[in-house]
């Protein structure tokens, strides 16, 4: 989870900027047919004067040269293409699948796991809410948005440092130790607030835009989890973790160079689309490994009398939502990046 908590910091510091760029300039150079970088522009030509011969662009300068914006076509098409797949899936594992299903098991759980699952989500529903409260509180302090939305490495490192540093003190507490382990995770989800409020640069109608197909989003992928087979989405990991490292390349890179380059605008497409598809597929990772979990974790009633003489560390509903949380602000966050380039071409 630690490894996603650092995927949040860098799309809030460049949102600003580097949206619009792409909304203004290369997706609009790439469908519309304006500004790319071809043989009219001159980029990369060169004569040789012995021979007369127009040589084409060498690698280096196309990899370097302005983008054409079909990189950010490409990742469209990428993520219509892993939804009609969704769709797929949860029409499958609904409607034909005999597979017995997360939904079907659910009417054989023994109370506490119900419970355990119910005190999850609401969790969940009151991170999600302590964060936007505390974004909105954070875009009104001017030396907050400095900080976080200052775009140099220094402070970059420092947000990283803070959010897992705070991410860690929540999930090492124990939920035994109810007042300490709230103020910690309430603490975590203030600094996670402050650290997206520079998403309020995108105006109010994008945001609330991006916060309802964010919900529809989580709403289907959930409904996907429960209804396909209990441990069908538990195999992931391996492609999981090597799709993160993937993205997660991509966005230090694009720290590096100018999205309006044509490998820049590749890794930033990866970052927003290609992530965008990987969270939603770790989101229906993260939602069987919950129920898996509330199954699987101690409770005294297993144990029968000897139960209540037996010391059993609690089920922690906090720490349990905490990956389903990442998950749900990094779909959020590409969401607002792909709909503040909408509303930039609809603008321009």
């Amino acid at each position: 989870m630690l490894s996603r908590l650092t995927m949040t910091a860098p799309k809030a510091m460049n949102l600003a900027s580097g949206v619009r760029y792409f909304a203004h300039s290369t997706i609009k150079s790439a469908r519309y047919g304006g500004g790319g970088a071809g043989p009219q522009s001159g980029f990369g030509s060169r004569i040789n004067q012995g021979f007369g011969v127009r040589s084409g662009p060498t690698l280096k300068e196309r990899l370097l040269g302005p983008t054409t914006g079909k990189p950010f076509v490409y990742g469209t098409y990428a993520l219509a293409g892993a939804s009609v797949f969704g769709v797929g899936a949860l029409m499958y594992y609904g409607l034909i699948s005999k597979e017995q299903s997360i939904l079907q098991k659910s009417a054989i759980w023994p109370s506490y796991v119900r419970e355990r699952i119910s005190s999850t989500y609401t969790y969940l529903a009151a991170s999600i809410g302590l964060t936007a409260v505390s974004g909105v509180a954070a875009s009104r302090s001017p030396a907050l948005m400095r900080l976080t939305a200052g775009g140099g490495m220094l402070s970059l490192f420092g947000t990283m440092a803070v959010m897992i540093a705070t991410g860690m003190l929540a999930r090492t507490i124990d939920y035994d130790n109810t007042l300490v382990k709230h103020l910690a995770w309430a603490l975590h989800c203030g600094v996670m607030g402050a650290v997206l409020a520079p998403l309020c640069f995108m105006g109010g109608p994008v945001l609330t835009r991006a916060a309802w197909y964010t919900a529809g989003i989580v709403g289907g992928l959930s409904a996907t989890a429960i209804t396909a087979p209990s441990e069908k989405f538990l195999m992931m990991s391996g492609p999981l973790a090597m799709g993160l490292g993937v993205v997660f390349m991509a966005n230090i890179g694009t720290f590096f160079l100018p999205p309006g380059s044509a490998l820049g605008a590749s890794l930033a497409s990866v970052v927003i689309y290609g992530g965008l598809i990987l969270f939603s597929a770790f989101l229906l990772y993260d939602t069987q490994r919950l129920v898996k979990v509330a199954e699987m974790h101690p409770h005294k009633s297993m144990y029968g009398g000897a139960g209540d003489s037996l010391h059993i560390r609690s089920f922690d509903p906090i720490n349990a939502q905490m990956s389903i949380y990442m998950d749900v602000l990094n779909i959020f966050i590409r969401l607002v990046m792909i709909m503040g380039g909408m509303s930039g071409n609809k603008r321009k």
